[in-house]
């Protein structure tokens, strides 16, 4: 018999149930806690020797600097919705000074592999430029796969191209590919693994997702219906809705909205009965055009007019009450702050506490009107833990959506003359009975893509999350200059292709069968969307293309830059690498090589401080020039001209103070420089330069440094990838943060 016990407590998730998305390939489900059961047995009582030589057979050579002693087994544990019993092996050592560590998971009786991370020591051969390329580093995925059970059946899945913007010289190269399994040579849609390679050719990463139990079935393939014969269905049944779409640019801040034509069909078709997929299943019935119904005609009363911290906590304790006498509830904080929209939130953070265990989580309210931004409940987990789960209920869809709408007029009812009844089917959590509605917005009688109210209701008929995405701001475009739906439907139409796929039931998470599925592909690409103005094809999730430039010595590390948009080029036929850049310039590619930088996340001081007086918060250099001074890169007692062309000795300053040896530098007395030209460096740069030139990132030529010399954009790009080097040598501390 197994002996069970709570391994540790779960902390409560805010769930904010987005709508649909274009092909939404499964239907997301409420988020539940993952709270790990301890387990002691024996059959489960496995030698920690058994996993350390599994890891080793998986990777062979990596991890032979491990002893024994150097790794740790956690207790055998299983969650409450998936029985198979999974092991943690951690591990963890000081090799030159450098932590390596990393962890691996076990699950089910064949103790196979669901995850593993590992950080390395050295990772200087990963930094650009890498030891291997891309289609190396897939073949090294593909044999570590071969390795796994059925890995033979694994292909890799070339719609997850991974793209990363701003990506820190400072970061090792990293491949990531993701792999679908195939059964009867057909995708199944959730068994996948994903593998993270490194540009040295160490594998870092794996992550096996896989459904519980040996259990699952599959459809026929033999008894699948033409392609043909899916694709005209389609055609018969496909209509478009007209909507706004809501693009966020989360590198700038910025927001764009578009008039988009959509197609009724987003889900696929069943390749054996040829019925409608569904967020609950399969209907005989086709998806139809959109009907909007305004949930008011006229706007309503918000729900107070203006709310204290007190009045806040007094309507948290009403929401918040639990049904026992075991939990005790505790309100320890109201947080006010500013949101996107300019106004005052109140963030009420709140924990449910019992005797071996509690959960913390928090909502928010808007302080000038009472109402209810983000809620998530969770008393019914909280009694789940404590043995006395909640009788299920047996609400309908149609009480359900009656029961939501009364809370939005309870809760939010300022809002509600925006918003329109749900449009799409809600989607049905069956094992917990809870219904998800999306409620859209409507502008000048259009649905907009991208703002939404999400209410859940659970079986009884309570609330059980609400979720207000309202952008206030919009520059909403005119529809007189659109294509027309006719021909918007024909352009769809002749887009169209399909997938083929096994899919489960995502409504049903006890199902194991997998149905065959016919999923609709527009213009080639699964986030594609019509735009209605320019009647092109965009895409949601599009990797940006852009055009190499050649070079002679620096082409590749150029093209890097660009592709990183650390350097930004306009015109790339017009593009001269040997041009001499400009301080601001040259200034904006060190910064945004070294930490993360987003136009739009300035923190509050930096509209406050100014540290050069030409530099004020509205000119276009100032975040640079203000987060340089906090990276040490420039000194505030020096003056900066962004406009100035940068010098060789200058941009050895820069590059020493990155390496953290500004300190010494100063001290230009204890250097003696050996160049030729060493007259002709400014006083006050001597030791800079001396050490630029003895650490080789900015070396000099024919034993020349040529001081006064002007930097150009190749220059830059090749000498900022040795910087990178030597900062790995020198373990040098770089916060991507500022």
């Amino acid at each position: 018999m197994r002996k069970v016990g709570i391994l540790f407590t779960s902390t409560a998730l805010s769930l904010g149930l987005a709508t649909s998305v274009v092909h939404a390939q499964t239907q997301v489900g409420s988020q539940q806690d993952k709270i790990a059961i301890k387990v002691q047995s024996a059959e489960t009582n496995v030698s920690k020797t058994v996993f350390i030589k599994k890891l080793k057979d998986l990777f062979p050579n990596q991890f032979n600097f491990l002893s024994e002693n150097d790794f740790q087994l956690s207790n055998a544990h299983h969650y409450p919705d998936d029985e198979r019993i999974r092991y943690d092996l951690s591990f963890h050592k000081t090799v030159d000074g450098k932590e390596a560590y990393g962890s691996v998971t076990f699950v089910g009786t064949d103790l196979e592999i669901e995850s593993f991370y590992y950080e390395p020591v050295n990772v200087k051969e990963a930094l650009f430029p890498p030891k291997i390329s891309k289609d190396e580093a897939q073949e090294i995925a593909l044999n570590l796969i071969k390795k796994l059970p059925n890995g033979t059946n694994y292909e890799l899945d070339k719609n997850l191209d991974n793209y990363y913007s701003n990506q820190l010289i400072t970061d090792p190269i990293r491949y990531e590919f993701t792999f679908v399994q195939k059964v009867n040579n057909i995708p199944v849609q959730d068994k996948r693994i994903q593998i993270t390679v490194l540009g040295n050719g160490e594998i870092t990463q794996l992550y096996h997702f896989s459904s519980p139990g040996d259990k699952a079935t599959f459809d026929d393939s033999k008894k699948v219906i033409s392609e043909q014969t899916i694709l005209q269905k389609i055609k018969n049944n496909l209509s478009v809705n007209l909507k706004y779409r809501i693009n966020y640019d989360y590198s700038t801040g910025e927001q764009a909205i578009d008039l988009v034509y959509q197609p009724t069909v987003l889900y696929g078709i069943n390749a054996l009965s040829g019925d409608w997929q569904t967020a609950n299943g399969f209907s005989k019935n086709p998806p139809i055009k959109a009907n909007i119904e305004k949930l008011t005609a006229n706007p309503l009363p918000p729900k107070e007019n203006g709310i204290t911290v007190e009045e806040a906590r007094a309507i948290a304790k009403q929401l918040l009450e639990i049904d026992s006498e075991k939990v005790k509830l505790t309100i320890f904080g109201v947080d006010e702050y500013e949101n996107e929209n300019g106004q005052a939130i109140l963030n009420i953070n709140f924990s449910y506490d019992w005797e071996y265990g509690g959960f913390g989580s928090s909502f928010e309210m808007n302080k000038s009107t009472g109402e209810i931004l983000n809620y998530h409940d969770v008393k019914s987990e909280v009694l789940r833990n404590l043995g006395e789960t909640p009788e299920k209920g047996d609400l309908t869809q149609d009480q359900g959506e009656q029961k939501a709408i009364e809370y939005l007029k309870q809760w939010v009812p300022s809002y509600l003359h925006q918003y329109a009844k749900p449009i799409d089917e809600p989607y049905l959590d069956k094992e917990s009975g809870v219904y998800h509605f999306t409620f859209p917005r409507v502008v000048n009688g259009i649905l907009v893509d991208g703002n939404h109210i999400s209410v859940s209701i659970d079986s009884n008929g309570e609330l059980y999350s609400l979720f207000v995405h309202h952008q206030e701001k919009g520059d909403w475009p005119s529809v007189s200059n659109i294509i027309s739906a006719d021909n918007a439907k024909q352009l769809i139409t002749d887009s169209l292709s399909l997938k083929l796929q096994y899919m489960k039931d995502g409504s049903n998470p006890n199902s194991s069968h997998y149905s065959i599925v016919y999923t609709p592909i527009y213009n080639g690409d699964e986030s594609s969307f019509l735009d209605a103005t320019t009647g092109k094809w965009n895409s949601l999730y599009q990797n940006k293309e852009f055009e190499r430039v050649t070079h002679p010595t620096a082409e590749e590390e150029l093209n890097y830059l660009i592709q990183n948009e650390i350097l930004k080029v306009a015109d790339v036929s017009q593009f001269n690498a040997d041009a001499s850049i400009s301080n601001g310039e040259a200034l904006s590619i060190l910064v945004k090589s070294l930490s993360y930088f987003y136009v739009y996340e300035v923190p509050q001081q930096e509209n406050i401080n100014q540290t050069f007086e030409n530099i004020s918060p509205n000119h276009p250099y100032y975040q640079i020039v203000e987060r340089a001074v906090r990276m040490g890169i420039l000194d505030s007692k020096d003056s900066f001209n962004p406009n100035d062309t940068l010098t060789r000795e200058q941009l050895a300053v820069w590059y020493v103070r990155t390496l953290g040896l500004d300190l010494a530098a100063r001290n230009s007395n204890i250097f003696k420089l050996t160049i030729a030209d060493a007259n002709k460096v400014n006083s006050k740069y001597v030791g800079y330069v001396a050490l630029a030139n003895a650490m080789e990132v900015l070396p000099a030529k024919n034993n020349l440094f040529d001081p006064k010399g002007e930097v150009t954009y190749a220059d830059i790009a090749s000498s900022i990838f040795d910087l990178s080097h030597k900062l790995h040598e020198r373990v040098i501390p770089i916060t991507p943060y500022y």
